[in-house]
């Protein structure tokens, strides 16, 4: 597997969506959400991946990831047997030598702006955008699997 390494972020507000080069509608579900092992089928516009991510490491900067590409008729059959799904449109937005990814949430988590920008290492420095607000690296609150979780717990109340 490969190593993942990404510092996560609340945004300010909406500012990025007019540096953004482009928008895809995402939708995720979890087949595991084991601590070790979460294994995840998502929709990327017309493309269809699935993903198996191990545990993060302690400060939650990295972790490993295996990904492939799916047919989308396969994951779409995928998710419509996961209960635990987000959905959520992505923008990529170029600052400086990195491409942030800011997720904004729909349906029972609308108004949720997360913002990711992947490194090459753990110390890497980046360009922080204006619009970037608090550091969430590592809460386990803001991990795409915990936010599904806490979706299907809203919703069956």
């Amino acid at each position: 597997m490969a190593l993942e390494i990404e510092r996560k972020f609340l945004l300010l507000n909406e500012d990025f969506k007019q540096q953004a080069r482009e928008r895809v509608e995402i939708r995720q579900g979890y087949l595991s959400l084991s601590p070790e092992r979460t294994v995840r089928v998502r929709t990327w516009g017309d493309k269809g991946y699935l993903t198996v991510k191990g545990r993060s490491s302690t400060n939650g900067l990295s972790r490993e990831e295996w990904e492939r590409e799916i047919p989308y008729a396969e994951a779409e059959e995928l998710l419509a047997g996961c209960r635990a799904t987000v959905e959520k449109s992505r923008y990529l937005v170029p600052v400086g030598r990195h491409t942030f990814e800011v997720d904004e949430f729909h349906g029972l988590n609308a108004g949720l702006l997360l913002a990711e920008v992947e490194l090459q290492a753990e110390d890497e420095a980046f360009e922080r955008p204006a619009w970037l607000g608090r550091e969430v690296t590592g809460e386990k609150a803001y991990y795409n699997s915990q936010i599904a979780l806490a979706t299907l717990k809203k919703a069956t109340e």
